[in-house]
């Protein structure tokens, strides 16, 4: 009964397979695969080769030290969860930058909260019966 439902619970949950004879891979399968909130772990690491992942727009060195997972990050290491716990805002921030639909969307909906009667008076839209401005006519000498 019990295995049966872990089972099902894993087959809905996208499983990281690590690549063959690669200790680092399979050390960042077992933290992936067995992180209590799966949910928060919105930025996936991606290898790219041994040592070498792609998370979001960051390209990472990774090694295993004392059985432990770290991150080089500028001269020195970040263990996994502290490089999660920095990086992870920021790449959602850039990831959110490069979709442009919602941009828009969150555009539109600002500005339908921003209207108020003094912008909806003076809206090319609402306002049709006044004239586009022209620009002056060229006088010929």
């Amino acid at each position: 009964m019990l295995k049966s439902y872990i089972i099902d619970l894993k087959s809905r949950i996208a499983v990281y397979i690590p690549v063959k004879n690669d200790t680092i891979d399979k050390k960042i399968a077992e933290y992936i695969n067995n992180y209590p909130d799966r949910q928060k772990l919105k930025i996936m690491f991606m290898r790219e080769s041994e040592g070498v992942y792609q998370f979001g727009t960051k390209r990472i060195g990774v090694k295993v030290a004392k059985d432990k997972i770290e991150i080089r990050v500028g001269g020195g290491f970040l263990s996994i969860d502290e490089f999660l716990d920095q990086y992870t805002p920021a790449e959602l921030e850039k990831l959110e930058r490069k979709d442009p639909f919602k941009r828009i969307t969150e555009r539109v909906a600002v500005q339908k909260t921003l209207v108020g009667k003094e912008q909806r008076e003076s809206s090319p839209i609402n306002n049709r019966s006044s004239p586009l401005p022209r620009s002056p006519k060229k006088q010929q000498i």
